[in-house]
């Protein structure tokens, strides 16, 4: 139709068409000035380049040679092309694709007949028609268009008579803002001013999920909650099908909103807990069935707590996981280290830790770092891609998102974590009980099994919900751009219910099929999940087929019962005929405590008959365990703001309810407690020894470390630095 309208005789002529420029100049003579310029696409094209200098004869002569030079060198589809995009259509409106959504709401391939001929005419007399004004003379133009197409026979009789029946749009509307955070921030990163960006976004899944994050951060904002961000990944090609980068665009309001949250570093809160348990499984450190210790534990000053408060005494690590348990997550990082679960998040991706490990410390499990929405869903759509391709060695490196399709997804840094690892870190994902969480896991109905994890930072300002089938991955944060935190903000009550509406959206996705070739079975103790040893009740789990877990049970020990079974005995006080022998499941006094509140199937081990007891012989594990301090502890002792001295307390344990604890302090004896066995210290800086005795002569003892008395600034000096 710009053909139509502008120049007829374009495929013909090569650049200049001078029967067009004959009629033009007798046109010019005839009104005595310049009404006509006869010129073609191709001269209008080096007019636009040209910035519209003024019309002279000399300037159209400039023109004509240069539109010349100009079809020399690009086709006719590319001169068109490039008149197409740059011609103006009324206002600030520039390139057809802008015009078609400025006046029509819609891309120019879905523009009607009357629709396409209306904008045709518009760069003829861009400053005087368009469709806010002059509506009479834009129609006529028009009309008199669509009568030209009928008549070379472009347009059957029909299609004239329903087009000039269409009216002409009315004002002009609003231009999309679809993804516009990310064409912000594509914007920024490009090398020269605006461009034109080819995407992999889907665009009816991005308008649906920015209308699901508009809605859902409404809700929200009544909590103080105001901003929200979502990406969702195809898992096969790694490409990015849905960004919304905030709530909603707006540069008015002071609600952040302009932020785009996707690349922004905030808190990681629990989401690297997956990444530590693939790893752990993968290097053959714990299986998913295997025991962690889940009781008070202090490391350094740093103590670590769960969200609930509580203690489990110990729990398998899947369901430790599963349940987002921060003490079993930090003794995890412990035995595996901080600097080999450093340079592994590097490896996968996790751009933004740029200190050196011993900066974050065991905080670094529990959000002590900082993560982009975009790095953590990648890292999660690794974990789902290589829990997808079964085979150990295929697709030998990681891979990273990709938004433009020019990008390469491909990495150099080799995978870490196999296909056995990967699936069964994506199993133990899908439970989503968390009836810790206040039971919020009842309101997400889903038909489909998903892998999710959540995640809430320190002093909540920061909310995630991150999801894998074997199709898609969904990354979900919810928060404040300003980094207010807010009382009723959490992954589990926030940002999951986003990431399940996402997955509701994207429908049916398949589950990761078994890879068989990357598994091996493992017997293992079904009390505990280490390698059975003999004795304890046998359980088939699986494992990575490259691992190598050796650690068998140490929490069953062979007892020797008297004929009832109630009492232990031992040779000086029961002949061994008439003994029975039974393998017991013993946990540590302070693992013990705990368990035992919440396993009621947990046995006592029994006490030894009172004619046994005293020929007891000594146990490996005694009836005592310290809770603070831990083995190797390097402790300070603070003063206070009054400039007193302070004091630490430590804390033991005993299996009887009703034993008596005598404590001494280098071989000093100090105090003496039963039922809650506390004391408050104050202890000279240097090594030190703490034995806690009970009435029977068990004992044990602590060897620790006092490095000093600091005040409060002091103390936060050293933290910081």
């Amino acid at each position: 139709m710009l053909i139509a309208f502008e120049d007829k005789c374009f495929y013909s002529h090569v650049g200049v068409d001078p029967l067009a420029m004959g009629r033009a100049i007798c046109f010019n003579l005839a009104h005595g000035k310049i009404v006509s310029g006869g010129s073609t696409l191709s001269m209008q094209v080096i007019r636009l380049a040209r910035n519209n200098p003024p019309r002279s004869y000399l300037e159209k002569l400039i023109e004509m040679v240069l539109a010349l030079r100009l079809e020399m060198r690009y086709s006719k589809r590319q001169i068109l092309s490039l008149y197409a995009s740059h011609a103006p259509f009324g206002g600030n409106v520039v390139g057809v694709d802008a015009a078609a959504w400025r006046y029509f709401d819609r891309s120019p391939d879905r523009l009607s007949w009357a629709e396409a001929c209306a904008l045709a005419v518009l760069p003829n007399s861009p400053t005087l028609i368009h469709p806010g004004k002059n509506r009479a003379e834009l129609k006529a133009k028009r009309n008199r268009l669509l009568r030209a197409l009928q008549r070379d026979g472009s347009l059957t009789k029909l299609d004239l008579e329903l087009a000039l029946d269409e009216p002409l749009p009315d004002a002009p509307t609003a231009p999309p803002q679809r993804a516009a955070h990310l064409l912000a921030t594509l914007m920024a990163q490009a090398d020269r001013g605006a461009a034109r960006f080819d995407s992999t976004l889907d665009g009816t899944l991005q308008e649906a999920l920015e209308d699901i994050v508009e809605q859902r951060s409404r809700e929200l904002g009544r909590q103080g909650i105001r901003n929200a961000a979502v990406l969702v990944v195809d898992n096969r090609s790694f490409e990015v099908l849905a960004y919304v980068g905030n709530s909603r665009w707006s540069l008015a309001e002071q609600q952040g909103y302009a932020v785009d949250i996707v690349r922004r570093p905030r808190s990681t809160g629990s989401t690297l807990k997956p990444l530590l348990f693939a790893a752990m499984l993968q290097e053959g450190e714990i299986l998913p069935t295997t025991l962690v210790p889940d009781l008070p534990t202090q490391y350094g000053g740093f103590t670590p707590e769960n969200f609930d408060r509580t203690y489990r005494g110990a729990v398998p690590a899947q369901l430790a996981l599963a349940r987002s348990l921060n003490i079993p997550a930090v003794r995890m990082l412990k035995a595996h280290g901080v600097a080999r679960f450093h340079a592994s998040l590097q490896s996968i991706g996790i751009t933004t830790l740029t200190r050196p490990p011993d900066d974050y410390g065991l905080t670094l499990i529990l959000g002590g770092a900082e993560g982009t929405l975009w790095d953590l869903t990648s890292a999660y759509a690794n974990l789902a891609d290589i829990a997808a391709r079964g085979m150990p060695g295929d697709t030998a490196t990681y891979r990273r998102l990709k938004v433009l399709r020019a990008e390469d997804a491909r990495t150099d840094h080799r995978r870490e974590i196999g296909p056995g690892a990967a699936w069964l870190t994506m199993n133990a994902l899908q439970e989503v009980n968390r009836p810790d969480l206040d039971g919020h896991w009842k309101s997400f109905e889903s038909s489909q099994r998903i892998a999710w994890k959540t995640g809430t930072s320190f002093g909540q300002r920061d909310g995630w919900a991150i999801g894998s089938t074997a199709r898609y991955t969904v990354g979900v944060w919810v928060g404040n751009a300003s980094g207010e935190g807010r009382a009723d903000l959490t992954g589990v009550a926030s940002a999951a219910p986003i990431l399940f509406a996402v997955f509701n959206r994207l429908g049916p996705s398949p589950w990761f099929e078994r890879p068989e070739a990357d598994l091996k079975p493992v017997i293992v103790c079904k009390d505990d999940g280490y390698l059975a040893s003999g004795g304890c009740e046998p359980r088939t789990e699986l494992a990575p087929a490259g691992s190598h877990f050796e650690r068998t049970s140490p929490y069953h020990r062979l007892v020797h019962l008297d004929p009832s079974g109630r009492w232990r005995v031992n040779g000086a006080c029961e002949a061994p005929a008439r003994m029975r022998h039974q393998s017991w499941f013993v946990l540590p006094p302070g693992q013990e405590l705990y368990f035992r509140q919440h396993r009621t199937d947990y046995r006592l081990l029994p006490a030894y008959r009172a004619d046994c007891a005293a020929q007891a012989p000594e146990e490996r594990q005694g009836p005592i365990d310290f809770l603070y301090p831990n083995a190797g502890t390097r402790l300070y002792i603070p003063i206070d703001l009054g400039a007193k001295k302070g004091r630490t307390v430590f804390e033991a344990v005993h299996r009887s309810r009703r034993a008596t604890l005598y404590w001494h302090l280098d071989d000093r004896f100090i105090a003496t407690t039963t039922t809650f066995h506390q004391q408050a210290l104050d202890i000279e800086p240097g090594m030190h020894v703490l034995t806690v005795v009970d009435q029977d002569g068990n004992r044990a003892s602590r060897q620790f470390e006092v490095l000093g008395r600091q005040s409060r600034s002091e103390r936060v000096g050293a933290l910081e630095q």
